[in-house]
């Protein structure tokens, strides 16, 4: 073979592609025919063509140490929220160290994380969801739409230590109150005179 061809080549080539994509392009403005009377292979391949299309596998990383503290401090069980919604929390079964969080027909497998305030901070491993937990109350947020799906969730360990923080505050108010009287009383007492 000469070179002159050799280096025509790849121009030839391009040249037959495209001139088989002109063809099949011109078959595809030629009138239809009619449909075959059975769409049972069209559907056959339309279903093919969306196992293909499977979502890519996602790993969980394994929990390290901090997460692990972090799960032991969570607030498990159902929670109470605002506009009678209602949020579940409970320990992965298939995954140690991270939670399952469900509200409404949604649920989500997220990774503790205790904060520098002492908030547990559940952060959804695809990065969709926060769920904030401190003390008096707990919040879902969509952290793509940065909206809150529910907030004011309350579960039976929050409902306990807002109430012994509250007799623990009525007992401080009254403190003052108690011994302003009791020195009052010691004072007045007819016994002492």
């Amino acid at each position: 073979m000469s070179t002159r061809f050799l280096r025509c080549a790849p121009a030839v080539a391009a040249l037959i592609a495209c001139s088989f994509g002109a063809a099949s392009a011109g078959a595809a403005d030629a009138p239809a025919k009619p449909a075959a009377k059975s769409t049972k292979p069209a559907a056959k391949s339309a279903t093919k063509g969306k196992a293909a299309a499977a979502p890519v596998a996602f790993t969980v990383p394994d929990a390290q140490p901090d997460q692990v503290k972090a799960a032991e401090l969570v607030f498990y069980g159902a929670y109470d929220c605002e506009f009678k919604q209602t949020v579940s929390i409970a320990q992965s079964p298939k995954y140690s160290g991270y939670v399952d969080v469900k509200h409404g027909p949604k649920a989500w497998l997220m990774k503790p994380v205790l904060s520098s305030t002492g908030a547990i901070r559940l952060e959804d491993v695809r990065g969709e969801t926060l769920m904030v937990q401190i003390a008096s109350k707990s919040m879902l947020l969509n952290v793509k739409t940065a909206q809150r799906l529910v907030d004011d969730c309350v579960c039976a360990k929050q409902r306990e230590m807002m109430a012994e923080a509250n007799a623990a505050k009525a007992a401080a108010e009254a403190a003052p109150i108690k011994a302003a009287t009791d020195a009052g009383t010691v004072a007045s007492s007819p016994l002492l005179k």
